[in-house]
């Protein structure tokens, strides 16, 4: 008998009622088969909670605040072979279903979709076009990130003493001893964080980051600097 892929879609939350109630009845909309959908939350003071409840997501409230530690509990109440983590912001393409459960049965270990932002920019089409490429800088969680059940209890989830780009951390290492894929379909991503900046603040912010983490600066100072150099979230 052919195995059944199940997925488990795991959603960080802080204070995303505006986003919420959307994904969650998109990502029913448009999986195969039922999905168990999981709504990990960091304390949130608005509605989330609620919405997500109230549209059918297993809410649970994170022992401790942080989207590596949130998503770290979210996954440990899965049931699916497959993890697949969504920001609130983003929405996957609609046959992520077909496309995630198909790469796995090919041996795909863990892998990631490309972006399109939600808006009409140029300089967001061309940071868009390349993350079909498989750079570090696309490691990123906006690209949202599927893993194998398996594959994530090997490498011990997501490092919790990340406080800033544990999707880049998780990546590496996973990467390292398992098969990645870079799937064709894209993420509607939110232009949000470039809304609030400017394109070019967002990307000599990215850069100093990327390297000031790769130059293994602590967690505290990128995450300070980070704060520093943009206003977001």
């Amino acid at each position: 008998m052919e195995k059944v892929e199940e997925i488990t879609i795991i959603i960080p939350t802080l204070d995303e009622s505006k986003n919420i109630g959307n994904l969650i009845k998109y990502l029913k909309l448009h999986a195969l088969r039922p999905v168990q959908i999981i709504v990990s939350d960091g304390g949130s003071s608005d509605n989330t909670v609620s919405i997500a409840k109230h549209e059918g997501a297993m809410v649970v409230k994170s022992l401790k605040k942080g989207r590596a530690s949130q998503m770290n509990f979210g996954a440990s109440f899965s049931t699916g072979n497959i993890l697949y983590f969504v920001h609130a912001d983003c929405l996957p393409p609609e046959n992520y279903f077909e496309n995630i459960t198909e790469s796995v049965k090919q041996g795909s270990h863990l892998g990631r979709f490309q972006t399109k932002f939600k808006s009409r920019s140029i300089l967001l089409k061309f940071n868009s076009f390349f993350t079909k490429f498989d750079w570090f800088i696309c490691y990123g969680g906006d690209q949202t990130l599927f893993i194998t059940a398996d594959t994530f209890k090997k490498i011990n989830g997501f490092d919790e003493k990340m406080l800033i780009m544990e999707d880049y951390d998780i990546v590496k290492r996973a990467r390292s001893q398992f098969q990645y894929a870079i799937l064709n379909g894209k993420v509607l991503v939110s232009a949000r964080k470039y809304e609030t900046n400017s394109w070019l603040k967002v990307q000599l912010a990215n850069r100093t980051i990327v390297k000031m983490y790769k130059k293994g600066f602590s967690q505290e100072i990128l995450a300070a600097e980070y704060k520093q150099l943009l206003n977001y979230r």
